[in-house]
């Protein structure tokens, strides 16, 4: 595909044109002339592609000459309607609710604010799943992560990879952080300050490693905002905290099960990504870091949970089981643990392997 474009802007010769003209010792010209001429093979199966250049190297100017329709560069929220209400009519709760979830926003209090009052990394990535919402063949996003911390912006273009592969969707970002290419994983790359375009999935995500300490009750003050439920803590749970970077990004909190069928085992009591970091698996890695840790001190590890996005998860994993079916309050009456009676949980057992031993040991005791 040949792309030849002329952008053409006429110049008012005024006094303080004049006075430019002659410090810089520049020509009078009576317009502006800017020109892009590229050859662009695009490959006839993709999902995702990158356009990336510095400032001013054209790259709005190619998205909307190529893809102008497909253009999205946010939208006017409601300020007296939470951002579900934003969705289109036809789109359904559960589909809205999958959504959000998948690109990270995993918060359902936070759904019901409006977008003015949310911060750039929830705004962000509500804007994206309205995006897919509203583009179901293709959306091309200008400005992509513009407004995000960087490490935002890698965890939020892995969570976005993710949600329009499994959607079957298309999505173009044009950004000028080339940081993002190989957390976003393109099928091709157009970097506008070479006018080169790269074809293939040739990037591949950094793996995220995370740091697990074992940390006291006062570390839940920097979580306990972000809990979808509950911003209470059992003051006698066994806490540990997930670090990337150096930056806290995870917390798990563990109780004894009390049951009369059970001996010997735990139940997850707290687990809590930070709305920055959602959408790649953390959560899921670190809960199940720590039931491997119980199994490896010889306890059965289990858990309950509500979330949707937490259920699809651990039903599809080998390293959990379901423990009990999704309902609303233990079958087992005789238990000295009930579960919620007014929303549907679903309960978990891990079956992954124990962590080592010694290991295990350190752990629980650091």
């Amino acid at each position: 595909m040949k792309v030849d474009i002329v952008r053409e802007s006429p110049i008012e010769n005024t006094g303080r044109v004049s006075q430019v003209l002659g410090m810089f010792d520049l020509q009078p010209e009576k317009a502006s002339r800017v020109e892009w001429h590229l050859d662009l093979d695009f490959p006839a199966d993709w999902s995702i592609g990158l356009v990336v250049g510095t400032s001013g190297s054209g790259k709005s100017t190619i998205a909307r000459e190529l893809w102008g329709q497909h253009i999205c560069n946010g939208y006017e929220w409601d300020a007296s309607k939470s951002v579900i209400d934003g969705f289109p009519a036809a789109t359904g709760i559960k589909d809205v609710v999958a959504l959000l979830s998948s690109v990270g926003f995993s918060s359902p209090p936070n759904w019901l604010r409006p977008f003015h009052v949310l911060s750039n990394g929830e705004q962000f990535r509500v804007t994206i799943a309205r995006a897919l919402a509203e583009h179901q063949d293709l959306v091309c996003l200008d400005e992509f992560t513009s407004v995000v911390d960087r490490n935002v912006a890698k965890i939020g273009s892995a969570a976005v990879a993710k949600t329009v592969r499994s959607r079957k969707q298309k999505l173009i970002a044009v950004s000028c952080h080339f940081d993002i290419a190989e957390w976003l994983e393109p099928d091709w790359i157009l970097d506008m300050n070479t006018g080169k375009l790269s074809v293939g999935r040739s990037l591949r995500r950094p793996p995220i490693e995370l740091e697990v300490f074992r940390v006291n009750y006062p570390a839940w003050a920097l979580f306990r905002h972000a809990h979808y439920l509950d911003t209470s803590l059992n003051r006698s749970a066994v806490c540990f905290l997930a670090t990337w970077n150096g930056i806290p990004v995870a917390f798990s909190s563990w109780l004894p099960l009390v049951s009369g069928t059970l001996m010997n085992a735990v139940r997850e009591h707290r687990t809590v990504t930070l709305p920055d970091f959602q959408g790649v698996g953390i959560g899921n890695a670190v809960s199940a870091y720590c039931a491997s840790m119980w199994r490896g001190l010889g306890k059965r590890a289990f858990s309950t949970t509500s979330h949707p996005a937490m259920i699809r998860s651990r039903a599809k994993s080998a390293l959990w089981r379901i423990s009990r079916s999704t309902s609303f309050a233990a079958k087992d009456k005789s238990a000295s643990i009930r579960h919620s009676t007014n929303r549907l949980t679903t309960g978990f057992e891990f079956v992954g392997d124990p962590m080592e031993k010694t290991e295990a040991i350190r752990l629980f005791a650091t």
